[in-house]
């Protein structure tokens, strides 16, 4: 008797297969076409622009057993099912796969669904709908677009400056901020400022305070001078009045769950993870892991949304939860809707747990350490953005003598709220002895500081995915690919965690600016993104969006042709020769930077890392130089130029002061949103610099 036929279903990844295949039983085959199957040829533009910029796709090299595969298997099933992920890159592979497998795109063979759960996977099977066109186009035109761009400037950079490189809409934007930024902070001059902290007592209890200006107006301290006319009014041995106590209630909300972005900067901010660190252990998580006697589950909704709406189902299951877990006064009546950025899609929920019952440390034992860390941060983020504010009481109080104004700020938590479950970066409570007006208080001591003003920080991978995120430009799925590409490129480098832009980068972004505004321009950028999401939206025909754009664009390359004149990046004179040949040493540009190397290449391969000194005598011998060095982890640290014969090392930057009480050698530590000179040995340490 022959074997009854089963119906196919067609995913990307082997992992969402063998989850989905075990919630829909036997009569069901699942297999996974590994991505993307058809794109457009790497070897040539692949677009007619002169017949209304006609794609040419063609199967992806090393495709072919896989497209064999799934030929063979759509031909002996009783109905095919195209579940790619729910987005337009989803859409797009499942048009390409009706294409390869001779399927009819209206034939309603198309599922989607937003969790990986058996009851939602379900569910979708019982309302498939014919492939979405107009998905299917906004995906199409941001392909043809950036494949217009890219493969028109880059032969233009390989030919003017040097092979390999390439420019991209989103990534010259990154780019562009990138060194914009670094432009601010070269071209910032520091502004002088004082302030004067003080500590106050009442009784036995001492408070801090500090000044605040003179006769009821705020005073900005820019120097010495003014700092000695103020404390000139002082009398440190008379009594202060407290003049003015002021006691509120204030509420702090929960934010939203997670969109991709906001997700993505949390993930950097407290997990330190980069960016494809994240959505890799995001892409886990919700494809399914093994989770014991449930079996293998998606445990979050789908990593890729610019939403934060929540559904129905979800709020309730949070409710319960929290009632259960934590009482009725921590649960939200009415949780705080997220605001929407400008030009989302808001196709998909928000990321959170597919179910709030799975508990981080339910599961902990079945997830590794990224994942764990991950979907602890998912969870207790959605589990929050359920949850009552968090309420505190402050209280402001003015201290006064001469009519000299000092404040001191308290708070208390009165009642936790949503930080019962989601801690944030809050300050500890602050609490002030009781005060009331006309009470008498003693000056314990009188700290008047220097500061200069800062300049603005480089971007780090999470201030710049919201910088972009803030202009429009780009989109959920091309955040973690636009900073991979411009790392691979070298153009910027990560140094301490912040980009830095290199003198390749300022090379092409130089030759962009000049020739191609329109591509740096964000406004322009953020429109085409508003366009794209049009077509999604079936009120743009995307050929017309394409050749609105092209069309100018195709008229500065012709320009740029002509006009741009060839970058010759010269090899710097070292000023020392050749210790094996004796040839004049250079500087040369590498993947990780510059170094040193003959001029005899490739005759003689000697190369020299370049060492970078700090201007300090070491501590340990007194005689060799401070220099920078980088760990085989790429991690910046301090050595003697003088290693082996001298081993001193330092995760810290030395400086050229002893400390006043051990006499040891101070350093400059690395503390969140500043540096703190301190003493190695904890014996001395000065207020952090922000």
């Amino acid at each position: 008797m022959p074997t009854a036929k089963k119906n196919l279903v067609i995913v990307e990844s082997p992992s969402k297969a063998k989850t989905i295949e075990k919630y829909l039983g036997r009569s069901y085959k699942v297999v996974a076409s590994l991505g993307h199957i058809r794109d457009l040829p790497k070897s040539k533009m692949g677009v007619d622009t002169e017949h209304d910029y006609e794609p040419h796709y063609i199967s992806i090299r090393g495709k072919g057993d896989t497209i064999k595969k799934l030929r063979t298997e759509a031909k002996k099933a009783k109905k095919v099912y195209l579940a790619s992920d729910p987005d337009r890159e989803g859409e797009a592979i499942a048009w390409h796969l009706s294409h390869l497998l001779d399927l009819d795109p209206k034939d309603k063979n198309r599922v989607v669904f937003n969790e990986i759960t058996k009851d939602t996977v379900k569910n979708a099977f019982k309302s498939p709908r014919d492939i979405d066109m107009s998905l299917v186009d906004a995906q199409q035109a941001r392909r043809i677009l950036d494949r217009l761009v890219g493969y028109s400037i880059s032969p233009l950079l390989w030919q003017k400056v040097k092979k390999g490189l390439s420019a991209g809409r989103v990534q010259s934007i990154a780019l562009n901020l990138i060194i914009k930024r670094e432009n601010e902070i070269n071209s910032f001059k520091p502004e002088e400022y004082w302030s004067i902290d003080s500590e106050f007592k009442k009784g036995r209890s001492k408070f801090n305070a500090s000044f605040y200006g003179v006769n009821g107006k705020k005073l900005k301290l820019k120097n010495e001078k003014d700092v000695q006319k103020v404390l000139k009014d002082l009398d440190p041995k008379k009594d202060f009045t407290i003049t003015s106590v002021k006691k509120k209630e204030r509420k702090r909300f929960p934010a939203p769950a997670f969109t991709t972005s906001s997700m993505q900067q949390e993930a950097n901010k407290t997990l330190n993870f980069r960016t494809r660190k994240t959505m890799m252990a995001a892409q886990q998580l919700y494809e399914g892991i093994n989770i014991g006697k449930e079996g293998t589950v998606g445990l979050i909704t789908y990593m890729r949304t610019d939403s934060t709406r929540i559904s129905s189902i979800a709020k309730h299951e949070a409710s319960t939860l929290i009632h259960e877990k934590y009482g009725a006064e921590y649960a939200a009546t009415k949780p705080r809707k997220g605001k929407m950025p400008e030009g989302a899609q808001d196709a998909h929920e928000a990321i959170r747990p597919s179910s709030v019952k799975r508990t981080p440390e339910d599961i902990k034992e079945y997830l590794n350490r990224d994942q764990f860390r991950l979907y602890q941060l998912i969870w207790s983020r959605f589990m929050a953005s359920q949850m009552t504010p968090e309420i505190s009481d402050t209280v402001a109080v003015t201290i006064d003598q001469n009519n000299v104004q000092y404040r001191a700020n308290g708070s208390t938590t009165k009642f936790e709220g949503f930080t019962k479950v989601y801690k944030t970066n809050k300050e500890k409570d602050n609490a002030l002895p009781k005060l009331a007006e006309g009470d008498l208080v003693q000056l314990s001591a009188n700290n008047p500081n220097q500061h200069f003003t800062q300049p603005p920080a480089r971007y780090s991978e999470a201030a710049l995915i919201k910088a972009l995120e803030e202009n429009g430009v780009g989109r959920p799925s091309t955040y973690a690919p636009t900073l991979d590409t411009i790392q691979k490129r070298y153009y910027v480098k990560l140094s301490s965690r912040r980009f830095e832009p290199t003198e390749l980068g300022r090379i092409v972004n130089d030759i962009i600016v000049e020739f191609f505004p329109d591509i740096v321009n964000i406004d322009f950028t953020a429109g085409l993104e508003s366009e794209l999401d049009g077509i999604e939206e079936d009120k743009e025909n995307w050929v017309k969006v394409v050749d609105k754009y092209y069309r100018p664009f195709a008229k500065e390359v012709e320009k740029a042709q002509d006009q741009i004149e060839k970058v010759q990046i010269k090899d710097e004179l070292a000023g020392f020769n050749c210790e094996i040949c004796g040839s004049p040493m250079v500087v040369k540009m590498g993947r990780y930077g510059k170094f040193f190397a003959c001029s005899r290449f490739p005759d003689c391969r000697n190369t020299q890392a370049i060492v970078k000194e700090i201007g300090v005598i070491c501590p340990k011998c007194g005689k060799g130089q401070i220099i920078e060095r980088k760990s085989k982890r790429g991690r910046l640290f301090y050595g003697c130029s003088r290693y082996p014969d001298c081993d001193f090392v330092s995760w810290d930057k030395p400086i050229a002061r002893n400390c006043p009480i051990c006499k040891s050698y101070l350093v400059e530590k690395k503390i969140k949103g500043g540096t703190q000179i301190v003493c190695p040995n904890g014996d001395y340490e000065e207020k952090a610099q922000k």
